[in-house]
Formats: C-alpha cells, structure tokens, sequence
C-alpha cells in the first residue's frame, strides 16, 4: 500500500531548504478534523531556517506541490499546509489492498521471525481461576495475536504457580478434611474450600502452620506421597484451567510454572555469590539496590527457602538459553512493579546483557462491588461462572430475536457473542486502569461492545449474501473507484488505511485496547456507509465498487477481532 506520508515527505522536501527529508517526514500531521484535510504540514519551525513568515511558507509549498495527481486539493491555511488526498485514488488503493490480502491485511514482516515469549494467565493450581484472572489471560492473549501479526515467532507461556508453602496447607488440608471423589468432581472449588478452612482452623490451632511448613518441606524433598498429592492436585487444577481456555480459544506452547525450576535455582544463588552481589542480612540472603533507588531484594530467606525473584532469574536464563528470545513479555500485574523492577536490575548486574529485552507489561487490578476478592475468605467469582453466564444471557437474546433458528444455530453464536462481550469488555479500557467488576456492566450489549462490532460483520457478511456469489467475485477481480468518492466511503478508507500502522503502534506499547477502540472506529464508518449508501443498486459498475468496500470492511473487522482472540459470526 502506498505510504502518503513517505510520498508528501518527497514531494515538500525539494521545497525546503536546511530540513532533513527524516524531519520533514516527522513533521506531517493527520488533522483531526478531516475538514482540514487528510495530512497537514506545520510550516513554524521554517521560518528561522528560511527567515519568512509560516503563513508565507505555506503558501509557497501550498502552490508547488498542488498539481501533484496524488491531490483532490492542496491548500494554505494561516501555517499550515492542508493536504486532501484523490479520494477515488485513495479508496482505489486502500480497497484492493485489502480485499488482496484477506486474512493476511495488518500482517507484517517486520519481526523477521525473530522469538518473543510472552508469559500470561498463570493462575495458581489449586485455587480458584477468578475474574480477577482474565485479566492477565486475555491482554497477554491478544498482545501474543499482535505479535503474530507482526512477523515475530511467538511462544506462548503459562508460568503456573505450582510450588511454594501453599502447597503444604493444600496437602495438609487435605488430609485433614479432604475427599477424593469432591477433588475429582469439582476440583478448584474443593480445594479451595479446603484453603479457607485451613486459615480458619489455623487461627484457632496455629501449630497447622507448623505442619504445613513441614509438610511442604517433604515436597521441596522429593517425598513420595506428598509429591503424588501435588501431581494430582496440578492435573486436576490444568483439567479445569483448560476447559476455561478452550471456552476462550487460547492455547499455549509450555506450561512450565514454578516448580520446573526447582532444580536450576541453585546455580543462580552460587552465581549470586560468587559475583558478589548477595550479601547475608540476620540470617536471610539479599542483594543491595539502593544505587538504583530500589529496596533490597531477598534472595533467600533465613531458613535457606528460595522466593520468587531467585526463580524468575532461573526461568528467564532457561528461556534465552532455549529459545534466544529477541524479548521476553511478562504480563503481570501492576503490584509487581517493584518485584519486575528488582528482577531484571539483578539480571543487569549479573552480566547479562539482554536483561532489558525482558519486559514487564503491567495491567490494573479488578475488585467486586462490595471490596476486593479474596481467596483465603473464598470470596471470589469464578470466570467460568462469567463466561457461562454472558453466554446463556446472549442465548436468550437469540431466541427472543430470533425464534426460528436451530438450536445449533443458537448455541454457536450465544458462545462466540456472549464471550465475545467478556473478553471485549477487557480489552477496551487502557489496560493499567483498574476496575470493579459488575456483572451488569459485563453483560449490557448496548453501545460500543463486542457484540456490536460482531454484529456489523454479520451484517457485511449478510450483504454479501445478498449481492450474491457471481457479484463478489467479480468485485474482487476489479471495481471502478470513482464510485466510493462519498464522505463516508472516504471516512470508511481511511480507517482501513490506519489499520496496520494501528496493530505497529499496539505492539509497541504492549496495548490491545488500540486496536479495540480501531475495530470500533471501523465498524461505526462501515454502519454509516451502509446508512448512507445505497450498495445493491441497479449499475453493475457502481454496485462491484460498493461490494469491493463491503469486502475490505469484512475483512479488516475479521481481522481485528482475531488479534482480540474472538470470533466473527457470519449470521447473528
């Protein structure tokens, strides 16, 4: 596709002495107001380098590039030089580009391949995957899509929490109070219900803490009959997990949590050591980063334990030692800053020269309306309790609207929309804010949701159908653009022109909601262009066109949402 901005860049540069075309190229706006033209150039940084007014300046450029075929019109404004691009060249352009590449427009070759790990979701097995969850679950999901798109080999990595000391209350729990056939029936809310006795009974009986310690200590050991309990309670826990990533079609490449590195960390406290950078404080190991205004980060604890940060140094080196990754994305919560900020400062100081190439992307935090969510109290909402229900709610919907269609039919779209309405709810709003949970504002499908935009690809699919198989194809083979000239045809190519440069602005900022709010854009442009126009006209020429741009918006609202992982329904 033509880059405008490159062209213009061309075209002022002659113009201008003493700039750079790099600079010139930097200087080109798009005007938020289209009256205003497509693309504008500032002229007030010139005029010390050309000793002349801005508005001058303008005029000058204004005039010399104006019969460039590229313009329906050139025009000064006061500084400003007012740039509106042919509008039939544009749509010309734009559209068969798109209808060209299909399933690959927005895709890019700029990642060369090149490995990018992105780490999301890890849940703790054994306890509940709450809403609180889908958090991490469906931004690192769509900034995986986004990645895809962008040319990278993207390895997907769920780093379950499958060690630590909740295990010895787990295990002890439940031998105390457990069931085998509960677990196998229902294992997370069990087990989690076995959690929440345990801190109750442990107020009142503290030496369980004792035995949990003990108990989790015989794991760290390789105890037979603890390390079975774990394993089961792990298969269990990823036998629920995964019926939950397979509602929202999100699959991962390793599972490797917490304690496949058990076994590595070792050689990263020896390591630690010997550069020395860990020091002994009343009995514990840390390493000192107030050089970089950070508090000190503990290493090992008195009684020799390992944390958190000494296995994010061991999972980080295993992976550039397997996968010599170009970046290594963690998205985790915004409470971690100070863990990810400890981490990869220790990574700098150890000597490896990538430590920035891991990235942290943090996200804010979700609560329930009457305060936040709790584990120990077993106050949570499960998400597959919210999945399930934005689905039977948009069941209802379907059946209500449409009390003809099978109930195949039915359930298809109830799961692909309901969840939509989830997973889209999550991605429109910046990821760093947080946010109450509320089932009503969850489940509302008015306005500008998820299942707003997948109606309006329904509905392009729907007059597709209409045009029929012959007509499609035909405006695939070609169209006369001067028939998409229309303000909102214009509106309509612009979005569609945006598109790629949008998903390159989202991975750069770790930010799916950018490409959210653009599939929103491009589905009201397309709304109004089905308003406005009239697509299924009598002249053959004017109705390809119109199929041609009906094709473009299809494909591009497709593709959007597949980088959000949620699906495009045909019939709705």
């Amino acid at each position: 596709m033509i880059n405008y901005k490159e062209k213009i860049a061309d075209l002022i540069a002659p113009q201008v002495e003493g700039l750079e075309r790099e600079e010139i190229l930097g200087m080109i706006e798009l005007p938020a107001d289209s009256s205003m033209g497509d693309y504008a150039f500032p002229c007030f940084k010139l005029a010390k380098i050309l000793r002349k007014a801005p508005p001058m300046i303008a005029k000058g450029i204004a005039e010399a590039i104006a019969d460039d075929p590229m313009f329906e019109k050139v025009e000064q404004v006061n500084a400003y030089v007012n740039m509106f691009i042919s509008k039939a060249d544009f749509a010309g352009q734009v559209v068969t580009e798109v209808v060209t590449k299909d399933q690959n427009f927005g895709k890019s070759d700029m990642g060369q391949n090149r490995p990018v790990i992105v780490e999301y979701s890890s849940p703790n097995i054994a306890k509940p995957f709450h809403i609180g969850h889908i958090r991490s679950t469906v931004i690192g999901a769509s900034i995986a899509k986004i990645y895809d798109y962008l040319g990278f080999d993207v390895i997907r990595i769920n780093h379950l929490g499958d060690y630590g000391t909740q295990f010895g209350k787990m295990i002890v729990a439940y031998r105390h109070w457990g069931n085998e056939q509960d677990v196998i029936d229902s294992p997370i809310k069990t087990l989690l219900s076995y959690y929440t006795k345990f801190h109750v009974e442990a107020e009142n009986d503290p030496s369980l803490e004792d035995e949990a310690r003990a108990t989790f200590t015989k794991l760290e050991n390789g105890e037979k009959e603890e390390t079975e309990l774990w394993q089961w309670f792990r298969d269990e826990s990823l036998k629920e997990f995964s019926r939950v990533y397979d509602m929202l079609g999100i699959s991962y490449d390793s599972y490797a949590g917490e304690s496949f590195y058990s076994d590595k960390m070792p050689r990263f406290v020896k390591e630690l050591e010997e550069k020395g950078l860990m020091e002994e404080d009343e009995g514990a190991h840390i390493v000192r980063l107030d050089d970089y205004g950070l508090t000190p980060a503990l290493i090992t604890k008195s009684d020799g334990s390992t944390l958190y940060i000494t296995r994010d140094i061991a999972a980080a080196v295993y992976r550039k030692e397997t996968y010599d990754f170009y970046k290594n994305i963690y998205v985790v919560a915004s409470q971690q800053n100070l863990h990810f900020q400890q981490w990869i400062q220790i990574l700098e100081l150890m000597g490896y020269e990538w430590a920035r190439d891991c990235v942290h992307v943090p996200f804010g935090l979700v609560s329930l309306e009457d305060g936040t969510m709790s584990t120990r109290e077993g106050r949570v909402v499960f998400l597959e309790d919210v999945l399930n229900g934005a689905v039977d709610k948009t069941r209802e919907i379907i059946k209500e609207k449409n009390p003809d269609a099978t109930p195949e039919a039915v359930e298809e779209v109830a799961k692909a929309v309901g969840i939509g309405a989830v997973v889209f709810n999550e991605l429109s709003n910046y990821r760093i804010k947080d946010y109450v949970f509320s089932w009503d504002h969850v489940l509302n499908f008015e306005g500008e949701t998820g299942p707003y935009v997948q109606y309006t690809h329904a509905r392009a699919c729907s007059v597709l159908r209409k045009a029929g198989d012959d007509i499609v194809a035909k405006a695939k083979a070609g169209f006369d653009p001067s028939y998409l000239t229309s303000e909102s045809a214009h509106a309509l190519s612009t979005l569609l022109y945006q598109l790629p440069d949008v998903i390159v602005e989202a991975g750069e900022k770790y930010e799916p909601s950018i490409v959210t709010r653009h599939i929103v854009d491009i589905a009201q442009a397309f709304n109004k262009f089905y308003h406005d126009e009239h697509i299924l006209v009598d002249n053959e020429d004017e109705k390809l066109a119109k199929i041609a741009m009906v094709l473009a918006a299809k494909a591009a609202i497709r593709n959007g949402l597949d980088i959000l992982c949620m699906k495009a329904p045909e019939k709705m």
